[in-house]
C-alpha cells in the first residue's frame, strides 16, 4: 500500500469532464504526433497498440498539454514510465480494438504521492467507466480469471493481477442492466460490490480527469478501434 495514503486522500476529488478544451486543429496535431511515435508495445492477445509520448517529439504540444492540465489540477509532476534511455515520458497513447478491463493506475513506487490522471479521446466513439470504489495499492488488473492470476513474472510497467477487490467493497451484486449496457466484456462476478460514479462518453476536444485511486475500465462500447492519450501525475 502507498505510504502517504492520508495525503493522497486529501487530494482526492470527484472525476470531472472538461469539454471544448481542445480545438479540432489541436486534436489533429495529437493524432499526427501519435502517427509519428514508434510503437512501444503491440499486445496481440489484448489487441492493443501502445506508444509512449517521448520528450522532444512536439515541444508545442508539450507546452500546450501541461498548461491545459495544470489549469485544472494545479502543479503536478509526470509519473509515467521511463523511456528506454531513462528519460521521462509525457503520456501513453493506446489504440484499442477491445475494451480494457477493470484496473487502477496506482503506479509502482509506494513512496510517491500519486495524484490525478487524465484521458484525452482522439477518436469519437468509446466510453470509460469510473467507479466510486478506490484502491491504494500499486497498478493492478482486477480479475477472477485463474489463468490471469497465475501470471507472476511481469515485465517493466506491467500491472500485477489480483482478485483482492472481491469482498473488499461488500458483496452486493452488480446491476445487471448496467452490466449489459456498458460492461458485458467483464464477468459480472468480477464487479461485485462496485458502484459506478461516472460513465464518460468520449467527445473529441474534451478531457477526463480522475484520481489514480479510482477503479475504472473501458466500457464495451467500441466501433472498430479507439485511440486515447492517458497521462499519470503525482505531487
Amino acid at each position: 500500500m502507498h505510504k502517504h495514503i492520508d495525503q493522497i486522500k486529501k487530494n482526492e476529488s470527484a472525476p470531472k469532464i472538461i469539454r471544448n478544451l481542445f480545438s479540432k486543429n489541436e486534436i489533429d496535431k495529437f493524432m499526427n504526433l501519435y502517427n509519428e511515435l514508434p510503437i512501444t508495445v503491440h499486445n496481440k492477445k489484448q489487441n492493443v497498440i501502445k506508444k509512449r509520448w517521448l520528450i522532444d517529439y512536439s515541444r508545442e504540444l508539450e507546452e500546450l498539454f501541461y498548461k491545459r492540465l495544470s489549469d485544472h489540477i494545479g502543479d503536478f509532476k509526470y509519473d509515467n514510465l521511463k523511456s528506454d534511455d531513462g528519460t521521462d515520458i509525457l503520456g501513453l497513447f493506446q489504440e484499442s480494438y477491445n475494451p480494457i478491463g477493470l484496473h487502477i493506475d496506482g503506479g509502482f513506487n509506494f513512496e510517491d504521492l500519486i495524484y490525478k490522471q487524465s484521458l484525452i479521446p482522439l477518436t469519437p466513439v468509446g466510453s470509460t467507466v469510473i467507479f466510486k470504489n478506490r484502491f491504494y495499492g500499486q497498478s493492478t488488473n482486477f480479475t477472477t480469471d485463474e489463468n490471469e492470476l497465475q501470471i507472476k513474472k511481469l515485465n517493466y510497467g506491467q500491472n500485477k493481477r489480483s482478485s483482492e477487490h472481491i469482498g473488499l467493497f461488500g458483496n452486493k451484486k452488480f446491476d445487471e442492466e448496467i452490466h449489459k449496457k456498458y460492461l458485458n466484456h467483464e464477468k459480472i462476478e468480477n464487479l461485485v460490490g462496485l458502484e459506478i460514479e461516472l460513465v464518460y462518453k468520449w467527445e473529441l476536444g474534451s478531457m477526463l480527469i480522475f484520481d489514480r485511486t479510482n477503479l475504472h475500465c473501458s466500457s464495451s462500447v467500441i466501433e472498430g478501434k479507439k485511440i486515447g492519450l492517458t497521462t499519470f501525475t503525482k505531487k
